[in-house]
This record gives C-alpha cells, sequence and structure tokens, in this order.
C-alpha cells in the first residue's frame, strides 16, 4: 500500500517538475496552452484568467470539451458504421469458429473494422485517417489494391507452392478448368443486363471464377473510380463506379463459403454410381516436365491473352524457382513470407476499403447476388463437363464428375471439398490429387479470362 502511496507521489512530483521546466512562470503555461504569445491579463481580484480575446480557461476547456466530442467516433457514428463493423466481427468469428480461411477472414475482418470506425469528414479538412484521405497511411497501403501490385505477388506465392504434376499427367483435365469459367461469362452478361456499364460488368463476372487476386487485379483496371466512360450533357467527364472493395469482399467471401456452396450443386448434378468413379492415379512426371511446363505455359498463355501477363507471368515465375531445383531459398521466401505479408496487406486495406458510405449501396447488394449466382454456374459448369467429356471416354479413363467443381480457382478449398465429398460415398476413393488438376487449371483459366475481359474493355 505505501508503495503505491510513494509511486503515485513520484508520479505527481515529476509532473509537478516538468510542467515547471516547461513553463516556468503561470503566465508563460497559460500563454503556451492558449496557442499564441498573447499577453495574459488577470481580471481585477478574479482567480480566472484569461487571453486578450477574453476566454476564461473554463470557456476554453468547454470549447476544447465540444471540439473533442465533435471529432470522437461516438459523435460520427452511423448505423451503416455498427452495420459494417458487425460484418467485419462475423468474418473474424467464421474464421476463429468454422476455420472458413482464416488467413484471409481475419485480416479482412479486421480490415472492415478499421476502416469503419467514424471519424469526422468535411471537405475542406482532411485529418489524413480514412483509406480515402490522401496522404493517410491506409490510403498508402492502399495503393498495391488500387494499382494492381498485390495480386501478382500473391500469383508468385501460389506457383511457387503448387505442384502441376497431375496437371502435366492428365492435360485433358485442363478443359474442366476453362468449362468452370462459363460462370465469368454468363454473370458478365447479367451484369450488363442489370444496366451496369460494359467495364463494371466485366469486374463483376470474374467473381465466377471465385480467385480473390484476379478480382482485385481485374477491378483496379476496370472498375476503380478513375477510368472516364462518357461524358455528361454539360461536358462533365462520367467515371466507372469505384466497386473493388464490393467485388473483392464477395470473390473472398464465396472462396470462403466453397465447403458450403458446392457439395449442394455436386451430389444434385451427380448420380450415386457417378460419384463412385474411380480414377487411374496419375502417372509419374519427370523432372524435366516439371521445368518445362511452366516455360511452355507461360509463352502459350501469355501470347493468347497478353494482358494477363501480370498474374500469370508470376504464376509460372514461381513455379519454375520452385522446379528448378536450385532456386529454394527464393521459392520458399516466396510461398511463405512474401505471401503472407501481401495477404495481410491485401486483406486488410480490402477490408478497409468497405466504408460505410461506400460500400453499403444498392450496387453492392446486386453484386454479391450476382457473385453467388456465378459461383454456382461456374461449379455446375464443371460438373456438367466432366459429365460429357465421361460420354466420350472409355471406361477405364472416365473422370469422376465431382473433380469438375474443382474447376473454379478456389486453390486448394475446391479440391478439398471434392475429396470430402467423394470420401463420404466411398472412404477409400481419394481424389484431391485428381481434383487438383482442373484447381490449378482453374487459376489459369481465370487469368486468361481476365486478360481478354481486358483486351476487349479497357
Amino acid at each position: 500500500m505505501m508503495r503505491r502511496v510513494f509511486t503515485l507521489a513520484g508520479v505527481f512530483l515529476i509532473i509537478l517538475f516538468a510542467r515547471w521546466i516547461a513553463f516556468p512562470s503561470p503566465a508563460a503555461g497559460y500563454a503556451a496552452l492558449s496557442g499564441s504569445g498573447d499577453r495574459i491579463e488577470l481580471q481585477g481580484g478574479n482567480e480566472f484568467q484569461t487571453t486578450s480575446n477574453g476566454d476564461s480557461v473554463l470557456e476554453l476547456a468547454e470549447k476544447g470539451l465540444r471540439r473533442f466530442i465533435r471529432y470522437s467516433g461516438f459523435r460520427n457514428a452511423t448505423a451503416g458504421h455498427l452495420i459494417m463493423i458487425g460484418v467485419g466481427l462475423f468474418f473474424i468469428f467464421l474464421a476463429i469458429r468454422y476455420d472458413y480461411e482464416p488467413l484471409l477472414l481475419i485480416p479482412m475482418g479486421a480490415g472492415i473494422i478499421i476502416g469503419n470506425i467514424p471519424f469526422f469528414q468535411s471537405d475542406d479538412l482532411n485529418l489524413q485517417i480514412g483509406i480515402y484521405q490522401e496522404g493517410s497511411v491506409l490510403n498508402y497501403l492502399y495503393f498495391g489494391v488500387l494499382k494492381g501490385v498485390y495480386p501478382p505477388l500473391i500469383f508468385l506465392g501460389i506457383g511457387a507452392m503448387t505442384d502441376f504434376s497431375t496437371l502435366i499427367s492428365k492435360p485433358r483435365l485442363i478443359l474442366l478448368g476453362a468449362a468452370a469459367q462459363v460462370g465469368i461469362f454468363l454473370t458478365f452478361l447479367g451484369a450488363l443486363a442489370l444496366g451496369f456499364h460494359a467495364q463494371e460488368a466485366g469486374a463483376i463476372g470474374i467473381i465466377g471464377g471465385a480467385d480473390g487476386p484476379t478480382a482485385i487485379f481485374l477491378s483496379s483496371r476496370l472498375a476503380n473510380g478513375v477510368n472516364i466512360i462518357g461524358t455528361a450533357a454539360n461536358g462533365d467527364p462520367i467515371f466507372v463506379k469505384n466497386l473493388i472493395g464490393p467485388i473483392a469482399i464477395a470473390a473472398y467471401s464465396y472462396m470462403a463459403l466453397v465447403p458450403v456452396i458446392q457439395p449442394p450443386i455436386m451430389r444434385l448434378l451427380t448420380t450415386r454410381k457417378e460419384r463412385l468413379i474411380r480414377m487411374k492415379p496419375p502417372r509419374a512426371v519427370s523432372r524435366l516436365e516439371k521445368i518445362l511446363f511452366p516455360l511452355i505455359g507461360l509463352l502459350l498463355t501469355t501470347f493468347i491473352s497478353p494482358n494477363s501477363l501480370p498474374l500469370l507471368g508470376m504464376l509460372f515465375f514461381g513455379n519454375l524457382l520452385k522446379e528448378s531445383g536450385v532456386t529454394r531459398r527464393l521459392a520458399d521466401t516466396a510461398r511463405t513470407s512474401l505471401i503472407d505479408i501481401v495477404t495481410i496487406m491485401l486483406g486488410l486495406t480490402v477490408g478497409a476499403s468497405t466504408q460505410a458510405d461506400r460500400f453499403l449501396t444498392t450496387d453492392s447488394m446486386v453484386i454479391f447476388g450476382l457473385g453467388a449466382l456465378s459461383f454456382m454456374v461456374a461449379t455446375a459448369g464443371g460438373v456438367i463437363f466432366a459429365k460429357v467429356m465421361n460420354v466420350f471416354l472409355s471406361e477405364e479413363n472416365k473422370v469422376n464428375p465431382l473433380i469438375g467443381a474443382a474447376g473454379v480457382s478456389a486453390v486448394p478449398d475446391s479440391a478439398r471439398v471434392v475429396q470430402n465429398v467423394g470420401l463420404q460415398e466411398d472412404p477409400s476413393n481419394h481424389l484431391l490429387m485428381h481434383a487438383m488438376a482442373p484447381n490449378v487449371a482453374g487459376v489459369i483459366g481465370s487469368a486468361v479470362a481476365a486478360g481478354i475481359l481486358l483486351s476487349f474493355l479497357l
């Protein structure tokens, strides 16, 4: 008890000493607090001192208190802020409680909360706090999203951790990854029908690939709020809508919900007999084939779609680092430290971009609806195309239609879902390795689709 008393007394004395050093006389102290060099006058006999403009210390304190309240989050909070904070907490809950993409949902949920802490905003005052306020730390971090810097770095890490052996051994399965991209183009047409501009519709459509980095990359080029898409009657330019936040949140949300959305569609479109199909084990792939694949893949895909070069160039470069065998340190960095850092920055800034006044709009709700529809169509497209393939394949070469669902780009979650659904039908039928082929093909396919959309719309 005595120690606490002496501690408090010591702290008090230190504060008094510091005040005396900074303000040797009372007048100097009040002058410093007043924020100017005005002379402090005493009001005859009155214990309160005033500045030259006549404000008493109590009045100054009252003004300061009002100013504090005016700038506090409690004063500026709206229902929209509270709703978005609730969404952020829900994302974090899903990640922790149900292990839904925690590496994405926790940074994104925290970003949503950070981006929706209310603060005072005015056209003539920039506090440099919010992500859309020039000069703020969040605004600088958001540059990587706005300019499409983060997605290629994510693809570099994905390439460094991906094994293309199954796809190399069974190249026909790349068709399943291509078939699943049908959701992208159908959603694009749907967005056009709902009145979105072609550039906005293209950015919305890519949600069907269930590839968050590709969705961010394409929306940063097409729906960034900067591109001019027309001219008003008075001559003012009309800018494309900034849809990066809603598109990114929708894409990552559906990636996280893969275990919930895909299984019912897979079961609906297949019979039990089809779900029990056993596939031949993939053949062994030589080291030379693994080295040549990223080089051939890079040349082939980027010649078809040069606009996809930032994504596919980094994807195949990362895979070359892995398969070359002589750049292990670089490959390890790309698939661990680098991708972890970029994932944190990407999730945090994308989440923070969902400020209530910009996110809670009719467009955002429509985008979420279209995103759900496109993801279901993409899943169905992969499964149905696998069934069609079986019509032309011999009995021993037939594919289990379940692996068609892995044609979406949610790596490796869709492949895991295929594995789990297959094991529920037959505990000895392991489909994971087979499903990885269309899964990684879907990554390539969605990037090629993004490049094609860019070439037509930008």
